[in-house]
């Protein structure tokens, strides 16, 4: 009887796995991660379009050329997250410099939304 009982419980010893409720938890934490994920991407990639149009109408000299320039940016490239109006135009030297700023918020659940703050300037 003994030796049965030893052997039991070498073998309970060398088993490994994950167990049922495990599984059901990482299965739960990579969905969430998924479903964040899957709605944070079309706001990062708004963000660089965002960078690019910035990027392109601080070459232009003046003000009105500038926020000409980004609204065709805006236009062609679907950005709906800030216009010409929320962009800073000052100069530096000869340069003209293009800041932003904006937030996004995502819903996630019923209260609970995810609040991303984007920043950038031109270079």
């Amino acid at each position: 009887m003994k030796l049965w009982e030893n052997r039991m419980s070498v073998r309970k010893s060398k088993q490994r796995g994950i167990t049922f409720i495990g599984l059901v938890f990482f299965g739960i934490l990579l969905a969430c991660a998924v479903m964040i994920t899957v709605r944070v991407l079309p706001t990062a990639v708004e963000y660089q379009a965002v960078q690019k149009a910035v990027q392109r109408a601080s070459e232009a000299s003046t003000i009105a050329e500038v926020r000409g320039s980004f609204d065709k940016a805006t236009v062609l490239e679907g950005i709906k997250s800030i216009t010409s109006q929320d962009l800073e135009i000052t100069k530096e030297g000869e340069k003209v410099v293009v800041s932003f700023s904006y937030q996004q918020e995502i819903p996630l659940f019923g209260p609970a939304y995810l609040t991303l703050k984007y920043a950038g300037r031109s270079k």
